[in-house]
């Protein structure tokens, strides 16, 4: 599914407009961000938590030659799933 698809459900489901129903996708996806930039977490109880996660340097190889190169330490955003997604999934 795709944002303008989620839109169409979220407006048939809470009686919005298509637009205001995108809009609204659109601000909560910007909010997560400005908080993950912030280095915060968000949670949505029974869906999932958004953090920010700390990825260590390592070795990799160039694909094309196969030579060792290091892989810089990064800040990577991950989203661990809550328990009322998962059992939503099984």
């Amino acid at each position: 599914m795709r944002k303008p698809e989620l839109a169409a459900a979220i407006a048939e489901k809470a009686d919005l407009s298509k637009e205001k129903a995108a809009e609204v996708i659109t601000v909560i996806t910007d909010q997560i961000a400005k908080a993950l930039s912030e280095g915060d977490s968000v949670s949505l109880i029974g869906f999932g938590t958004f953090e920010v996660r700390q990825r260590a340097e390592r070795q990799g190889k160039n694909p094309q030659t196969g030579a060792p190169i290091t892989i810089a330490a990064a800040k990577v955003p991950a989203f661990k799933p809550g328990k009322g997604l998962k059992e939503a999934v099984q």
